[in-house]
C-alpha cells in the first residue's frame, strides 16, 4: 500500500483524530473500505491531493486534478438507528454547507439525494458505501461505512469547461480571497466531527432540521422518482422516516427517503 506523505491529527473528539494525506490515490474509498477491518481504524480520515479512479453515485468517475478539490474519505461506525444512507448523506451535506458557509460566507443548498449546490452550480458530491469488519468470526460483524466527499476548491470555469462539465462549480470561483485546500478539509473534518458527535449524543432532530432547510422543497410541488414509478404532488412534510406528498388527486402517499432516487422541485404549479 502506497504510504501517506503526511499525517495529522486533529483537535477532534471522534473523527480525524489521526488524518492520513496522500499525494495521489486511485480512490479515497477504495483504500478507507480496505481498512474498515480494524477497529482502531474507526474515525480515521483518508485525503488525498489527486485521485485517478474516484467512484461517484450509480459508479461514475469522479476525477480531480492535483490540489484542486478535497477528496476524503471517512471511516465510521454509527449505531443501528444512524447507519442509513438517507442519514449520513445528510449529516455529510449538511456539513460540507457550513463549512463552505464559514469559508466563503455563501449560501449552498443541498440537491437530493447526495450533492451540494452553490449558486445553482455543483460544487461537491458525497457517497456512502458499506464494509462490514469480522470481530471473532464471519457470524460476528459490525457494519462500518464509508463517507466519501468530493469537494471543488480551486477550479477555475475554463477548468470545467474543457472537461465538459460547464454545471460544475468551485469555492474559489465566488471569493477574492486566497484558498488553501488542505486548510478547507482540516475545516471540514472538525464540522463532521461536531456533528457527528452531537447525532451521538441523540441530537437526530437538528441534523433533520437543517437537511429540510438546505434542500429547500417544503411545500413547494415536486417530482418524487423511484425505481418502481414517479410520484407527482405537493411536499407535505420530511423527515428520516419519510417523505410526505400531497397528490393532485389530494390523497397523500409517504415515501421512505431510500426508495426515492430524485426528489426536485416541478416546473408544473
Amino acid at each position: 500500500m502506497t504510504a501517506p506523505n503526511q499525517e495529522w491529527s486533529l483537535d477532534t473528539r471522534r473523527l480525524g483524530r489521526r488524518v492520513r494525506v496522500f499525494d495521489r490515490l486511485d480512490s479515497t474509498n477504495s483504500l478507507a473500505a480496505s481498512l474498515a477491518n480494524d477497529p482502531a481504524n474507526d474515525g480515521m480520515a483518508i485525503l488525498a491531493d489527486e485521485q485517478s479512479a474516484g467512484r461517484g453515485q450509480h459508479g461514475r468517475t469522479w476525477l480531480a486534478g492535483r490540489g484542486q478539490s478535497v477528496l476524503l474519505s471517512l471511516i465510521v461506525s454509527p449505531p443501528p438507528e444512524l447507519c442509513r444512507p438517507a442519514v449520513l448523506t445528510a449529516w455529510a451535506a449538511v456539513a460540507v454547507c457550513s463549512t463552505v458557509e464559514q469559508t466563503i460566507d455563501s449560501r449552498c443548498r443541498i440537491k437530493w439525494p447526495n450533492d451540494v449546490f452553490l449558486h445553482q452550480r455543483k460544487v461537491c458530491g458525497i457517497l456512502i458505501e458499506s464494509a462490514f469488519r469480522f470481530l471473532d468470526s464471519p457470524r460476528e460483524s459490525r457494519r462500518s461505512m464509508i463517507v466519501g466527499i468530493g469537494l471543488n476548491v480551486q477550479q477555475s470555469a475554463e477548468t470545467f469547461a474543457a472537461a465538459g462539465l460547464p454545471e460544475a462549480t468551485s469555492l474559489a470561483q465566488w471569493t477574492a480571497g486566497p484558498l488553501d485546500t488542505h486548510a478547507v478539509a482540516a475545516d471540514l473534518i472538525r464540522q463532521l466531527d461536531r456533528d457527528y458527535d452531537a447525532l451521538l449524543n441523540g441530537n437526530l432532530a437538528s441534523l433533520e432540521s437543517n437537511w429540510k432547510t438546505h434542500l429547500n422543497l417544503l411545500g413547494k410541488p415536486v417530482v418524487a422518482e423511484c425505481s418502481d414509478a414517479v410520484h407527482h404532488g405537493r411536499l407535505l412534510d420530511l423527515s428520516f422516516q419519510a417523505a410526505v406528498l400531497t397528490r393532485p388527486d389530494g390523497s397523500s402517499l409517504a415515501l421512505p427517503p431510500e426508495r426515492i432516487q430524485h426528489l426536485h422541485e416541478s416546473n408544473e404549479p
